[in-house]
């Protein structure tokens, strides 16, 4: 039997969590909002700077294994809490041991990579198959996207060396978000005239310069969360990666796991809500420096999104298995912790079909 669990999203600034028996209460301005039962619950997710967790709901959380997500108002990870770690010591110690093996460490990391690619070209495919007769110079873009990111996975597949794998992952990501404009289908006339079109024009973070980069961002935060939550509850160190060199404060892990999703989860869910029409411009604010965030309400709208994508089913295709979307970075993280034991000879890395 398998039960997908919830993750409560707080995006109300100003909120207070705090635990009133077997369940967590949400408050603002002193008014009961919300009353979730603590078992109905896999993680929480907090935006905002000025919401406040009380000690009670910490302490419930980490007995519960419950995991907390703070993250700034347009979706940057700043903090996470959990419990005491209680994942195998073994395991860990292994892991370890493979993240300073070069050869153990470009064997995940170009399984990761591969992987990555192999989703990102199936998205272009589909994009110039679907709408090339339409857009012929777009299909010419996602033609030879497809062809730069072919030829890198075989340069992949021939090296040894990690740091070659990254340059040649890097130089795909470029390739890739070359033509992501041309993902964009929604076409001008078909954009309210009182909102500006969706366009993408080059990959920017820290702080995102359009309502696109925003949207990605924000999908790639929410991942991330995912994608930590998975490790930690297998008993793996997300700080200690193996694409993703170590640093201080960095879950290099939980950067790794996400690769494998960024495209099949958080491009898909970004384009899908763009070409539907389900987010605008409308829904974005620009601050003096030029960041834009999504407004409040848009963020709902977005979560929810985000949540029931996570509720669709899939088959994965090694398990042969029917299981939720939401499901497989809990998945992949186990079918890793299985290679860091020497269960499976290779990490299986998910490549979307």
């Amino acid at each position: 039997m398998q039960k997908h669990l919830n993750t409560l999203f707080v995006t109300t600034d100003e909120a207070y969590l705090h635990k009133d028996g077997e369940a967590i209460d949400i408050r603002i301005e002193g008014t009961s909002k919300l009353r979730v039962p603590l078992h109905n619950l896999d993680g929480i997710v907090v935006f905002g700077y000025n919401s406040v967790v009380s000690a009670s709901v910490l302490g419930a959380c980490a007995e519960k294994d419950i995991s907390i997500s703070f993250l700034s108002p347009h979706g940057k990870f700043m903090a996470a809490s959990r419990g005491y770690t209680s994942g195998n010591i073994l395991l860990r110690r292994q892991q370890y041991r493979m993240a300073d093996d070069p050869s153990a460490t470009a064997s995940i990391a170009r399984n990761i990579v591969l992987a990555k690619l192999a989703n990102t070209r199936s998205i272009l495919q589909r994009a110039a198959r679907d709408h090339g007769d339409k857009r012929p110079d777009s299909a010419l873009r996602l033609q030879h996207a497809i062809d730069q990111i072919q030829h890198r996975m075989r340069a992949i597949q021939n090296t040894a060396d990690v740091d070659e794998i990254r340059g040649y992952e890097g130089e795909s990501a470029n390739a890739y978000f070359a033509c992501f404009n041309d993902l964009i289908t929604l076409s001008d006339s078909a954009t309210p005239a009182s909102a500006a079109p969706m366009r993408f024009n080059g990959r920017t973070r820290r702080p995102p310069l359009d309502p696109v980069n925003a949207l990605l961002s924000f999908f790639y935060a929410l991942l991330m969360h995912d994608c930590r939550s998975a490790l930690e509850s297998c008993g793996l160190d997300p700080q200690c990666g193996f694409l993703h060199r170590d640093r201080s404060g960095r879950p290099s892990l939980a950067l790794d796991l996400m690769e494998e999703f960024r495209g099949f989860l958080a491009d898909r869910a970004t384009l899908s809500m763009i070409n539907r029409q389900q987010i605008t411009a409308k829904d974005f604010e620009v601050r003096e420096n030029g960041a834009t965030m999504l407004k409040e309400d848009s963020r709902k709208k977005v979560l929810l999104h985000w949540q029931e994508r996570k509720l669709d089913e899939i088959v994965h295709p090694l398990l042969e298995e029917k299981m939720t979307i939401g499901l497989l970075p809990h998945i992949q993280a186990r079918l890793l912790s299985r290679h860091i034991r020497g269960d499976l000879d290779a990490y299986p890395a998910y490549v979307w079909r």
